[in-house]
């Protein structure tokens, strides 16, 4: 497809484009829409024939066959490993009588990040490859198009293209300038401040905390995080998505932007976290254990977080999807928006009619949620 001197096309897979072309793209940073992370994905088979994501990176090059914009994308033959859910959506219409799968579904799979879902050399081209993504579904046969944990830079990109968006919660601590841990408890009221020292005590106790990035994580140490992860997701999903290779790739090609967090106890690890940092924000992702320990969750995936986003000088630490349990420890309430094309007239209408009733419940919830935050009143 031509639109004047661009030309906008398909990619096979995001392994197909040049690294340094699609990174380019990448203003932010984000470490889940960098080539590597993606390309972890497609080839250690996590992604791809047989998962139901198959990656069709939809981009747009100029005269000169330069890459000026990027799409993560993919078809979709299922609604899993999405964390914004549309099962009652593809009921619904499959009940009456329309087939929703296959979807096209922009996003990083199995990551609930905010992140630019629009990878553009400039922004002027957003509307082009907004509208490249409704072509692909009408002339594929797609029921629809979801881009979703969109940035909150690029919403309004896809609500000026009529897209219907849909907001949900997530909680995320903000680092206000805090010198050190001690310095964000001092923000939190005196009842919240003392819980939060227990919880700490507690959970460290006889128990040694190490952080790994880069070349200090080695195989064994992916071996165990494995072990960990696969307990977690077998309990949430049933199988997990990722498989044991994605790790090795991943802390092959961008080690430097992880950060493990391992428990150990008498030197063997029994549980741990994995974090990706980013310009702005540390990504928690993934968690898990082969020994309960009574707050040892909270110790590495939201205290320990805190205190590397505070060394880091990052603005924020995002705790990923839901938890309610996280307001208590000072991850506060944030929107984050999904936006959403539907090729039915009909269809289109009911989800838009039960998006806006859903929207206002969503905004009662974050406004009562904002009141009973753990920081001190003033």
């Amino acid at each position: 497809m031509s639109t004047g001197a661009l030309t906008v096309s398909i990619a096979a897979s995001v392994g197909s484009i040049e690294r340094e072309a699609w990174n380019a793209l990448n203003g932010s940073g984000n470490p889940f829409v960098a080539h590597e992370f993606l390309t972890a994905l497609e080839d250690s088979g996590s992604v791809g024939e047989g998962t139901g994501w198959q990656p069709a990176p939809i981009i747009i090059t100029d005269d000169q066959d330069r890459l000026v914009a990027a799409m993560p994308s993919y078809a979709k033959g299922h609604s899993q490993g999405e964390y914004v859910f549309d099962h009652a959506w593809a009921d619904a219409w499959q009940r009456a009588g329309g087939r929703y799968y296959p979807k096209l579904q922009i996003a990083v799979p199995f990551t609930p990040a905010n992140g630019p879902r629009l990878l553009l050399r400039d922004t002027s081209l957003a509307p082009h490859l907004i509208e490249a993504a409704q072509s692909v579904c009408q002339h594929s046969g797609l029921s629809s198009a979801h881009a979703t944990f969109i940035e909150p830079a690029q919403t309004a990109m896809f609500e000026d293209a009529g897209w219907l968006m849909r907001s949900d919660i997530q909680f995320h601590w903000q680092n206000r300038g805090y010198a050190d841990f001690g310095d964000f408890l001092g923000a939190l009221s005196s009842r919240k401040r003392k819980a939060i020292r227990k919880e700490r005590e507690e959970a460290q106790r006889g128990i040694e905390i190490v952080r790994l990035s880069g070349d200090e994580i080695r195989a064994e140490h992916w071996d165990v995080f494995w072990e960990f992860y696969q307990d977690t997701g077998a309990r949430k999903w049933g199988t997990p998505y990722l498989t044991r290779d994605a790790f090795t790739l991943m802390g092959a090609r961008m080690g430097e932007k992880i950060v493990l967090i391992l428990a150990m106890m008498d030197g063997h690890p029994i549980a741990g976290a994995l974090n990706f940092a980013g310009a702005e924000a540390l990504y928690g992702r993934y968690w898990g254990c082969t020994l309960e320990r009574r707050f040892l969750h909270f110790e590495l995936c939201y205290y320990q977080a805190i205190e590397v986003a505070i060394e880091r000088g990052l603005n924020r630490v995002e705790a990923g999807a839901q938890g309610t349990h996280k307001l208590a420890r000072g991850y506060e309430p944030v929107t984050t928006w999904s936006a959403h094309w539907i090729a039915d007239p009909g269809f289109r209408a009911a989800v838009a009619d039960y998006l806006e009733r859903e929207r206002m419940g969503v905004a009662q919830d974050q406004n009562y949620l904002g009141e009973r935050t753990p920081f001190r009143r003033i």
